[in-house]
Parts: structure tokens; C-alpha cells; sequence
């Protein structure tokens, strides 16, 4: 069933390149594999096994690795009420609804399907967000659930994933030492130049997926509740909060930056923007001033709530 979140064409078109880009990475790299390994029963096996274990738990994992648990409407009323209201505007199927016990305010969607999906938040975006603050950030969640984007960013990276674990079993397991053949000593280090460059380039690619989502999330969001400036309030309100978070408080949450509504780390200056799977704040707050102006909101960007 289509939600009546709203798409950005441009973004799409962005989005539907880099994915392009991705498949032929992705398609070269699997026939080299075959190639210098000489058996696709192998590789076919060994990447399905991986892909099917990603696919499946990797909402598990994020739950997990966040403390997150599942909350009823008994527990949460007011939360369950939000996504109640926003999935009714938006006719899509609820998510379940999870609560994570940390004081770093954030949220992020799981799941493969709007079926089988949970958006969870943070104690702590909880305590600081207004209503109309955290509203915007449930719709921006809920729209990675209806445009399926955990599913597009779990398919997106899965071979790059595999190919950056092959690079790491070859460095830490001394895989050039001891004595080889000059066949086996050649196979590996072409699947070995294979995986690296798979890793390098598909990495840059992904985060740029990944940051194209998160403005159309953004924009999706702003035109379903129609308060772009409430986005942008809590948008403003959470960096500024994680921010003044110390790093190595941020350490572990930092590993599933791509989920999260906003990163768990500062300011991003120079060329680490280009490895981060978000936006910048800039970037995020200017298009939610222009829909506000499109909307004809009184409200001003990032001074709201």
C-alpha cells in the first residue's frame, strides 16, 4: 500500500544513480570473486548466507546494541498517540513503538518492510523535545519505514560490508604469511586488491545514498505535519545537545550513525563531510526554511518550540 508521504523527484533521481553506480560496483565485484576464486557455488553461497543474515536481524542488532525495548500504549501513552496519528494521516501500517533507556537524544527506524519495522526513541529526546518537536522527528522516522529506506541502505551496503570483512581477515590473519604457491599467493592478493577497492568506492557512495535519504525523510516529514519550523526546532535542539556529549561517551552509538536522525558526533568540518551518513546541519535546516516559505509558515527554521 503507498503512504501519502511526499516524494522529492530530485532526490530521487540522485538517489536512483547512486544506486545504479552501486549495482555495476557490485556486479564487477561478485564476477571477480568468481573468477579469481574459480567456483560461483562458493561465492553464491557464502554472499546469499551473509546477505540473508544481514537482512534479517539487522533491525535485531540495532535494538540491541541500543538497549532498546518495546513499549506498550499503557507505558507510553502519549508516544503511541503521536504514531497513532501521524501513520493514520500518512495510511501506513503502525510500527511497533520501542523506547531506549539513554540520555543521548536521538531515534531511528529499523526494520526490512513497513510490516516488520520499529521506531524507537531515546529517553532523552523524550525529556527535552516539545510535542510538536517530537512529532517531527517521529514523521521523519516513519517516512524511512514507508519509503523503505532501511531495507535500500541494508541491500546498498551489504557487499561493501563483505568486502571490507574480507580485507580485514586478510590483514589480521596474516593471510600472505607462511609458505604458499605462486597461484595461491596471486588469487589472494587480487581478491584482496579486489575487496579493498570495493570497500573504498562503495563506501563514498553509500554515505551519499544515505545522506540524499535523510533530506528526503526531512522534506517528507515537514510536508506531512506541516510544521517544517518544529523539525527544524528539534533538529537544532538535538545537535546542539549531542554536541556538548563527550566522544568517548559517543563511541558505541556511533557505529549506527545511519540509522539515527542525527549523527552522534560534533561538527563535521573539511572533507569528513564526505564520509558522514548525514547531511549537515546547514544543509538540513536551509531545505526546511524553504518549505516553510513554499508552506507559508509563520513560524521561523530552528526557532520554533
Amino acid at each position: 500500500m503507498q503512504s501519502r508521504f511526499r516524494s522529492d523527484r530530485r532526490l530521487a533521481v540522485r538517489m536512483g544513480l547512486t544506486m545504479f553506480l552501486l549495482g555495476l560496483l557490485y556486479v564487477g565485484f561478485v564476477a571477480a570473486l568468481i573468477v579469481l576464486l574459480r567456483s560461483w557455488v562458493l561465492v553464491v553461497v557464502v554472499v546469499g548466507a551473509m546477505f540473508v543474515a544481514q537482512f534479517w536481524f539487522s533491525d535485531k542488532i540495532a535494538m540491541f546494541a541500543m538497549h532498546g525495548r518495546v513499549v506498550e500504549r499503557e507505558e507510553y501513552p502519549e508516544l503511541h498517540a503521536v504514531v497513532d496519528r501521524l501513520c493514520a494521516i500518512a495510511d501506513m501500517p503502525k510500527p511497533v513503538v520501542a523506547v531506549s533507556e539513554m540520555d543521548m537524544p536521538n531515534a531511528f527506524a529499523t526494520g526490512r518492510n513497513p510490516d516488520h519495522a520499529v521506531v524507537c526513541v531515546t529517553t532523552g529526546l523524550l525529556r527535552r523535545l516539545e510535542p510538536a518537536e517530537l512529532e517531527g522527528v517521529l514523521a521523519h522516522e516513519l517516512s524511512h519505514v514507508a519509503h523503505k529506506d532501511v531495507a535500500v541502505i541494508t541491500i546498498a551496503s551489504f557487499l561493501g560490508v563483505l568486502a571490507g570483512l574480507i580485507v580485514r581477515f586478510a590483514l589480521y590473519s596474516g593471510l600472505f604469511g607462511g609458505r604458499r604457491d605462486q597461484n595461491t599467493a596471486a588469487v589472494m592478493a587480487g581478491v584482496l586488491a579486489v575487496s579493498a577497492a570495493v570497500y573504498a568506492i562503495s563506501f563514498l557512495l553509500i554515505r551519499a545514498l544515505s545522506r540524499y535519504r535523510e533530506l528526503a525523510a526531512d522534506r517528507a516529514a515537514a510536508h506531512l505535519t506541516g510544521r517544517p519550523s518544529a523539525l527544524a526546532s528539534a533538529l537544532t535542539k538535538v545537535s546542539g545537545d549531542i554536541a556538548r556529549i563527550p566522544t568517548k561517551d559517543l563511541r558505541t552509538a556511533q557505529a549506527f550513525n545511519a540509522f539515527y536522525f542525527t549523527p552522534a558526533k560534533g561538527k563535521e568540518p573539511g572533507l569528513e563531510r564526505l564520509f558522514s551518513t548525514h547531511p549537515t546541519l546547514e544543509q538540513r535546516l536551509d531545505q526546511l526554511g524553504r518549505i516553510s516559505a513554499e508552506l507559508g509558515e509563520a513560524a521561523t527554521p530552528g526557532k520554533a518550540g
